[in-house]
């Protein structure tokens, strides 16, 4: 079967030019079903995942409508709305905007909190056609009398799981208020939680839905494994992976804002590259390390997830879960960061025994076991590791997570004639 091609999605050519530029030349499946809709004018609910590309798919109609309006004189007023939870994820759909509409005389301003307001008051002050923004910027400068959203036809609300995750639901509602009553909206959330359904259905008219990749779903692309291991050897472990050189940028995911500091200082013991992103660091210390770490200037990426939602990295190859999340899905979520638009990944897991119940669930949640690397340096001592069953009627693991990529060299171990009868005399906690 062929693939859809972005041409027989009837875009212009200024926009097919600049796709052509960055190598886009099919679309993903939320872009294939997205982008008509969109041009016909229908209301949206797209429910996609981080990976999916979910930003092109409402970036570029959203530009060939622009591009089709006649230009009034004099400053632009605002005629689209991006509203999202987080200043990077602002930041990279304002990137997006500029990259597909960079052939367009299009103007785009993102605005976030954290920095000073001169600059985009400025700027919006001269004319821009497209706001993209974070709802408490967007809601002082509103106040400040700065910004009018009369003018807007297009909304889009962007992350709205993460929205409600961060306590931003409200803020939503008093900017909803606030646009015309007459308008296309696009509503996107990986996840559909009952306050979020209920948003949904109050500020969409008749919408059309596209649903891809469910978020109990992990891309084949993607090659996952897992090692059990104590809490303390963790970093042991990492450093210990991180000897493959083919592993030149890795996401690590870990679940505290101290831990990620932490590990950072020990990896630079090790002569390793890392800097961390999370809640605590300042708006322009995050984005110099998310800048460092896309320009391969540094290696390692530790993130938490607040911090990390939304980021869009080219060519991720390797994501590392140092710690388990609470909720399953956001495993799914994390992983997703690379195995993009059908390439390949590679995705790995640490669990101690304190995680096996997360481990549990996400193998419950994607339906099959994560297979396991059964032979390491750092294996809890004493343990004899048996893998965590996916439930019955399930899929197995697909046959491209079948094996893990890399396993280095490792220290030899003498064989231990009293091991079994060790193993009898003590349970094994990792067992129970």
């Amino acid at each position: 079967m062929n693939k859809t091609t972005f041409e027989q999605l009837s875009l212009i050519a200024p926009i097919l030019d600049a796709l052509k530029d960055e190598g886009y030349t099919h679309p993903t499946p939320i872009q294939e079903q997205s982008i008509p809709i969109v041009l016909q004018g229908h209301d949206l609910l797209g429910c996609a995942q981080t990976g999916t590309g979910k930003t092109a798919a409402f970036a570029i109609p959203i530009l060939q409508l622009l591009q089709a309006q006649p230009k009034a004189a004099g400053p632009q007023k605002i005629k689209v709305l991006v509203l999202t939870p987080t200043r990077e994820l602002a930041i990279q759909i304002a990137e997006s905007f500029s990259t597909y509409g960079k052939n367009l005389r299009i103007k785009n301003l993102v605005i976030f909190g954290g920095v000073p307001q001169g600059a985009q008051v400025k700027a919006l002050k001269a004319g821009i056609d497209i706001l993209i923004a974070t709802p408490g910027r967007l809601l002082d400068l509103m106040g400040q009398n700065f910004i009018s959203l009369k003018d807007v036809g297009i909304f889009v609300l962007d992350e709205a799981d993460r929205m409600l995750d961060m306590g931003f639901i409200n803020d939503v509602k008093k900017v909803v208020v606030k646009l015309p009553v007459k308008r296309q909206t696009l509503f996107f959330s990986a996840t559909m939680p009952n306050e979020i359904q209920k948003l949904a259905n109050t500020i969409l008219v008749k919408p059309e839905k596209v649903e891809v990749t469910p978020v109990s779903s992990t891309a084949e692309t993607i090659q996952q494994s897992l090692y059990f291991v104590d809490q303390k050897e963790k970093k042991k472990l990492l450093a210990y992976l991180l000897q493959d050189k083919n592993i030149e940028r890795v996401l690590v995911f870990i679940r505290t804002k101290h831990g990620a500091d932490k590990l950072v200082k020990d990896l630079h013991k090790e002569n390793i590259s890392a800097e961390a992103i999370h809640g605590n660091k300042s708006q322009n210390a995050r984005q110099r390390a998310l800048s460092n770490f896309k320009a391969s200037h540094t290696r390692v990426l530790i993130a938490t997830d607040i911090a990390a939602r939304g980021i869009d990295i080219d060519d991720l190859t390797h994501v590392i879960n140092y710690d388990l999340g609470d909720v399953p899905e956001t495993y799914v979520h994390r992983i997703g960061r690379t195995g993009r638009a059908g390439n390949s990944g590679i995705a790995i897991a640490f669990c101690d025994v304190e995680e096996k119940d997360n481990l549990k669930a996400i193998q419950k949640l994607i339906g099959f076991s994560i297979p396991v690397v059964a032979v390491h340096p750092f294996l809890p001592k004493g343990s004899d590791v048996v893998q965590f069953r996916a439930p019955k009627n399930k899929s197995v693991v697909p046959k491209a997570n079948a094996v893990p990529a890399f396993e280095p060299n490792r220290p030899k171990k003498k064989p231990n004639p009293n091991f079994k009868a060790k193993r009898a005399e003590k349970k094994d906690f990792w067992d129970k």
